[in-house]
């Protein structure tokens, strides 16, 4: 048996309170489907669309993008899928279909199993069993329970759960799944079922992520970037360090140095341009341009202890931007800023973790080069 849901029909998430369109997780859409499925054999009807509770409690309804059925004396099998809806958010896996495939089982219990597209588990640190597939605790409980809500009451007792997603392998090209050693497709991820459009807890907890990936390999020192060019620039300066040492944490400078310190790390050294890193140097430790501005009284000072002529540092005061008062001083041959720059990260961000974490600070240029460090490599004076 074969039934498709109606062209017309599509998942309506809500909006924000900026009216943005949110979205639902690829957990939230392999429930729906494999809760789909479920009752399509338990109840022997097809559907065209499900009703599902999402992990935050809400109900909401998806429409099935394929549904089918097919039963033996031996077996009973059934396929529904649902297309992701990631609303306004950036996502790689909007427009995927998350496919459940299940297959019911007198055996008490519910059996997940990874197909196609969706990563297999290959390095510890992530809460997963490696070997297993990338379906995260959350979408792991709601898939289940959302199964076994619909096997209440009938003969059956159990499932075999198979999540896959059509072209995830491609999908994950786009994402750090590999970097963390999830292989082969797309992790099943959600809390909440909801996908909130650019959303900074969803930022947040990948930085938690890749620093418990890095520290179940026991890498002791974290490369911590604000961004693809700097990390790019932080593997030629470190090339000894694997792959999971460099994590790129944006603007969650303050969360990947306390997560750093609470797993027990030994260093940790932040690498980014003049525009964070002052800002860093100014004890702020979310770097958002919305949430922190470039205290350029703050870089006058550190140009006056470094040694700058008054004219320098008065015209630092009124530069247009960090990078605008790193061009005064190359202007002028005038380089003692910038590792003082490094100092004042490396002493609020000692602070801002706790423990006992070392902190280094590199300030690379637009094109690479080193231009400050701190603490100053060996051999060398501080300025």
């Amino acid at each position: 048996m074969t039934a498709q849901a109606p062209s017309d029909r599509v998942n309506v998430p809500p909006r924000d309170r900026k009216g943005l369109r949110t979205g639902f997780t690829t957990g939230a859409c392999a429930a729906a489907a494999a809760k789909a499925a479920t009752r399509v054999l338990v109840r022997d009807e097809l559907l065209r669309s499900i009703d599902t509770r999402l992990p935050n409690g809400t109900v909401a309804s998806f429409a099935l993008a394929q549904c089918t059925s097919a039963k033996s004396d031996s077996s009973a099998r059934a396929v529904a899928s649902v297309v992701k809806d990631a609303g306004d958010d950036p996502d790689c896996t909007h427009g995927a279909e998350i496919v459940a495939e299940v297959e019911l089982a007198h055996a008490p219990g519910v059996e997940l199993r990874g197909g196609s597209g969706v990563a297999t588990v290959t390095k510890p640190g992530l809460g997963l069993d490696v070997g297993g597939p990338a379906i995260n605790p959350v979408p792991r409980r709601n898939i289940t329970e959302m199964v076994l809500e619909e096997l209440a009451g009938s003969e059956w007792r159990g499932a075999i759960v198979t999540i896959s997603v059509p072209g995830g392998e491609e999908m994950a090209k786009k994402t750090t799944n590999a970097r963390l050693g999830l292989l082969g497709g797309i992790s099943i991820l959600g809390t909440s079922g909801v996908v909130k459009p650019f959303s900074t807890a969803a930022y947040r907890a990948s930085v938690v992520q890749a620093i418990d990936v890095a520290r179940a390999r026991r890498i002791e020192e974290l490369v911590l970037t604000t961004g693809g060019k700097s990390e790019a620039y932080a593997m030629k300066l470190h090339p000894s360090l694997p792959e999971e040492a460099f994590i790129q944490v944006g603007d969650f400078i303050g969360t990947g140095l306390r997560h750093c310190a609470r797993r027990g790390a030994r260093r940790a050294v932040v690498v980014g341009m003049i525009g964070k890193l002052s800002k860093m140097a100014d004890g702020k430790m979310m770097t958002h341009a919305a949430g922190s501005e470039v205290n350029l009284n703050l870089l006058a000072e550190l140009a006056s202890e470094a040694g700058a002529e008054p004219g320098l540092a008065a015209r630092i005061r009124t530069a247009n931007t960090a990078r605008h008062a790193l061009e005064l001083c190359a202007a002028e041959g005038f380089v003692g800023v910038t590792s003082l720059v490094c100092r004042r990260v490396t002493e609020h961000g000692r602070a801002h973790a706790g423990g006992d974490l070392q902190v280094d600070a590199y300030l690379v240029d637009f094109d690479g080069s080193l231009l400050g460090r701190y603490p100053p490599a060996t051999g060398a004076s501080p300025p």
